[in-house]
């Protein structure tokens, strides 16, 4: 009989990433998500958490189409934003406070969602007639590029960067949703006596940011590694 060949899997020891959060919200959020984790049914699942929150993001993607014929389909979006910050944020505090944690699952999935839900929520936002597809397509590649900044640097720094300075998930999402009710009285905005569509003013805004964050944040932590494996 000839030999034949056993792969062996090696058992790897996985260190999750230090968690740093810290935003304008992150310590009464982190409060009101653990109170709300260990009074959760049962039957309420990190999983089924992580579905909802995917499931609100297209929502708000939809909402914002229909926008295009109806601006009261806002009031749809902002609904769904509430609905992503609550699975989104809460799917993890319930692993924690429950000890069902999975990092590598639980990483791994949570921002390929992230990252779908963003292309279905800027899809939606392309097709509202509220900001020009250019706007929000750059919004994306911008969240495209950042995101990737992070999670990177979350595997070679072994640090996840959850917010940037006073900014995180949440004070974007309160940021959007004040964008949502303004665009209820007006999709426009007058800046220096020229009138410009709301969204396209800050999603601009918004696109630039998130490229000048991640050019920033690649030169910093290509600094530190460089300090932290200098040649032989």
């Amino acid at each position: 009989m000839g030999a034949r060949g056993i792969a062996v899997k090696e058992d790897v020891a996985f260190r999750p990433a230090r968690r740093v959060n810290d935003a304008l919200t992150a310590s009464l959020e982190k409060r009101v998500l653990q109170w709300m984790a260990a009074r959760a049914p049962r039957w309420v699942s990190s999983d089924g958490l992580t579905v909802l929150g995917l499931g609100a993001q297209i929502g708000a993607g939809a909402g914002y189409a229909l926008a295009r014929y109806n601006r009261w389909a806002l009031l749809l979006v902002i609904a769904c934003v509430v609905m992503n910050w609550f699975g989104d944020s809460m799917d993890g505090t319930l692993a924690r406070v429950r000890g069902q944690q999975r990092p590598r699952y639980g990483f791994y999935v949570d921002h390929m969602v992230d990252v779908f839900g963003a292309a279905a929520m800027m899809g939606g936002m392309a097709c509202s007639g509220l900001v020009h597809w250019q706007v929000a397509i750059a919004m994306l590649v911008a969240f495209l590029l950042l995101s990737c900044e992070s999670y990177l640097a979350t595997y070679t720094l072994s640090e996840f960067q959850l917010s940037q300075g006073l900014f995180g998930p949440t004070e974007i999402r309160v940021l959007l949703i004040a964008g949502n009710v303004a665009l209820l009285r007006s999709p426009y905005s007058v800046i220096f006596g020229h009138r410009w569509l709301l969204f396209d003013v800050g999603g601009v805004i918004a696109a630039v940011g998130m490229v000048g964050m991640a050019v920033v944040l690649t030169v910093r932590h290509t600094a530190q590694l460089y300090r932290e494996e200098p040649l032989p």
